[in-house]
């Protein structure tokens, strides 16, 4: 019995240790990429999308979202499945979990107000923003610390969002593609400036102590 309550003691240190690391499996270029990504949405998007077909609006950004998703998150796929050992994809999967939960709830309410009424969709862009926001910060613990400025972000533009969605004004490409193409690029130059950038420095330091 002792010996099994230091195995699970030792697993706690473990986790404690780990939420005090930075994780690095997000990179700079693929989140600007997924960014870059909205911004040409929002230019795309036609007139009609925001005016005569809201579920059209919610099947367009929904798509876009899912294509967005999966070249901002390329690096870590691939290297889940190419590179990482055991203990790296269990971290992994720890910190994108952190993610995932607002990404379900985001989805929770696209579904939930498209099939209840299409006069509903103009609030998701609001809640879409904060969604992300809510994801944001839940991985904070395990970014850099700058990244509660994005979240700031997302949350401020999804209220932002939110308040505007009660006037008559149709919905804009801008609204969707700009919030999170600007959070995204945002996010990017987070990872930049505090990780990717300081890596050559580390490891010149770490030779010239060697």
């Amino acid at each position: 019995m002792d010996f099994s309550r230091a195995l699970d003691q030792i697993a706690d240190i473990h986790q404690q240790m780990a939420k005090g690391e930075i994780y690095r499996g997000y990179r700079s270029l693929p989140i600007a990429a997924s960014g870059l990504m909205g911004f040409a949405a929002g230019w795309m998007q036609t007139p009609a999308l925001g005016t005569t077909d809201p579920i059209g609006f919610v099947l367009y950004w929904s798509t876009i979202a899912v294509c967005a998703a999966l070249v901002g998150a390329s690096e870590i796929i691939y290297n889940y499945i190419v590179h990482d050992d055991v203990p790296a994809r269990r971290r992994t999967r720890q910190v994108v979990g952190q993610f995932l939960p607002s990404v379900l709830a985001g989805a929770i309410i696209t579904v939930s107000f498209a099939h209840l009424s299409a006069a509903l969709v103009p609030l998701l862009p609001g809640l879409w923003a904060i969604c992300f926001g809510l994801g944001t910060f839940a991985s904070r613990p395990y970014l850099p610390r700058a990244t509660g400025w994005v979240a700031l972000f997302y949350y401020l533009v999804g209220i932002a969002l939110l308040w505007m969605a009660r006037g008559p004004e149709p919905m804009q490409g801008w609204w969707v593609g700009g919030t999170f193409g600007t959070g995204q690029l945002l996010a990017a130059a987070v990872l930049y400036w505090n990780l990717e950038r300081r890596a050559p420095l580390e490891i010149d330091g770490e030779e010239t102590q060697g």
